[in-house]
């Protein structure tokens, strides 16, 4: 018995110094972010690679998203005689949870997973031990730009989604189902407000990616030289990303939606 407590209690203190020193890296990584815009070179071929490589399944995702939101909001609505509201109803459900949270759970299934791959492989193949013998900072020359890139691509990405998905609402509930056109975009413009929807929802993005992005570099930079090591760096970055972000989720729609 006492021995599962003081087992208990190391993992824990364990957990503790994990956290402890993955803070401690991102404050670094943040001070760095000054050094990092010296270089845009870097930092847009970041942008690129995390933001511009992902589109397409950021596209297809909205798109039936929004589509799969009309089809059941549809069902739903036409019982009450309010299929008008279906427009509102799909762009406030992408707006205020599904843009940021899918698209940051897609943004970490391919773009956080791939930046935990790159980084743990130069850790492997000692790339970054060579960075340091050459006095080069491995933290201002990887990881700053790769955090800059990713805190820069989430929301923009998370836009799209949005977009793409309110559109895709817009072909299956007015070309094929048949609600009013203008019912549909009236209810999103009237109902729809800058600050408390589309600002709320950039924010919620932007904390997810610099969330997402952290985890991706941390778990890349700490890795075990070794292929086995890397494949659990990545695996690890996916399935954390994923839980804190539906964590985080909730928290940030209880502040800003909870009254």
């Amino acid at each position: 018995m006492i021995f599962w407590k003081y087992n208990l209690m190391q993992q824990f203190m364990d957990l503790f110094a994990a956290l402890g020193r993955a803070v401690l890296f991102l404050f670094h990584a943040l001070l760095l972010m000054g050094a990092a815009l010296l270089r845009p070179r870097l930092v847009i071929k970041q942008i690129y690679s995390i933001g511009v490589m992902s589109l397409l399944i950021i596209i297809l995702s909205g798109g039936f998203v929004g589509a799969v939101l009309a089809f059941q909001g549809y069902e739903t609505m036409v019982d009450f005689g309010a299929t008008d509201a279906l427009g509102i109803m799909v762009a406030l459900a992408l707006l205020r949870e599904l843009g940021p949270v899918v698209g940051a759970l897609l943004f970490a299934g391919r773009a956080g997973s791939a930046l935990s791959a790159e980084i743990g492989l130069m850790r492997a193949t000692e790339q970054l031990s060579a960075m340091e013998m050459m006095a080069v900072d491995p933290m201002a020359r990887v990881i700053a730009p790769r955090l800059l890139g990713g805190m820069l691509a989430m929301p923009l990405l998370a836009a799209i989604f949005n977009v793409v998905g309110i559109y895709g609402g817009y072909l299956i509930g007015v070309e094929v189902l048949g609600v009013d056109r203008g019912s549909f975009w009236s209810q999103i413009q009237h109902g729809v407000e800058w600050g408390k929807d589309i600002g709320n929802s950039l924010i919620k993005s932007f904390i997810f990616g610099v969330v997402v992005t952290w985890i991706a570099v941390y778990n890349g930079y700490t890795a075990e030289p070794s292929p086995e090591g890397v494949g659990r760096a990545t695996t690890l970055t996916v399935v954390l990303s994923s839980v804190i972000v539906l964590a985080l989720d909730f928290v940030l729609t209880a502040i800003m939606f909870g009254g």
